[in-house]
């Protein structure tokens, strides 16, 4: 699962995170992914969910800082099913080892990635999530180009992968491209047809469809069973984030 939580922003007011985060935490434990990963997450936003789902462990640092502060993307995973073996995190830029702004990006951006291992069957698979810049055109292109020629670099065994995240491009856009000539779509591969609305962003409106396409999960070396966009909502309708999750059933080959 893929999961743009929406960042704590004191001026969302009917949308703020505190009416929210009970509601999403419920639904990550309703759907119980094995593994997920979120974006725009704060550090106390990752550690109520941290707390909230207590069999599940977490990689990922801020990207201001390495560490602490700023938008994580981390991965969560189900320590009864997964462990991890090695994870790291890079910068969306020309120096992706250290703190910093890639291109014509309005932020630093990042991709933290881990290898797990499923404790039955002993399979590897690359976990990969990022979030794209939403201003920088030349930035999100040149992500998309870093960040594969990352996994040739990481993946010396051909291990499955799946890169994931809100890449902030919709399906037709130059990114999304450089990313399929390397990558499946899992929708596009996936053994049932989309269940939900056919796009992720719906920036609080739900008086209007859902229908612009920008969060993804990718999939290279694995059969896909179910691609859905989870459309679920508070009890005045609004919703749960600004973006839907994205969750697919994989088999692990």
């Amino acid at each position: 699962m893929s999961y743009n939580i929406r960042y704590d922003n004191k001026w969302d007011k009917n949308n703020n995170w505190l009416l929210r985060r009970e509601r999403l935490c419920r639904q990550l434990r309703d759907y119980h992914p094995s593994i997920f990963g979120i974006q725009e997450g704060l550090l106390h936003q990752v550690a109520y969910i941290d707390i909230a789902l207590p069999n599940y462990n977490y990689i990922g640092v801020g990207r201001d800082d390495g560490e602490t502060e700023g938008e994580f993307c981390a991965i969560y995973f189900d320590t009864t099913r997964f462990e991890i073996i090695e994870n790291s995190t890079f910068w969306l830029s020309e120096n992706p080892e250290e703190v910093s702004i890639g291109w014509d990006a309005a932020m630093e951006r990042i991709c933290t990635y881990g290898l797990f291992s499923e404790k039955e069957s002993e399979k590897k698979i690359w976990v990969f999530n990022t979030h794209f810049d939403h201003i920088g055109q030349n930035s999100r292109k040149e992500s998309a180009e870093l960040i594969l020629n990352k996994i040739k670099t990481i993946n010396k065994q051909l291990y499955p992968v799946i890169l994931m995240g809100d890449f902030n491009s919709t399906p037709e856009s130059g990114p999304i491209k450089v990313i399929k000539n390397e990558f499946d779509d899992a929708l596009d591969i996936s053994s049932s047809k989309l269940r939900g609305p056919v796009g992720t962003f719906n920036g609080f409106d739900f008086k209007h469809p859902t229908d612009k396409r920008i969060d993804y999960i990718f999939a290279k070396n694995l059969k896909i069973r179910s691609y859905r966009h989870v459309d679920d909502r508070l009890k005045n309708n609004h919703f749960i984030s600004d973006h839907l999750p994205v969750m697919v059933d994989v088999k692990l080959e």
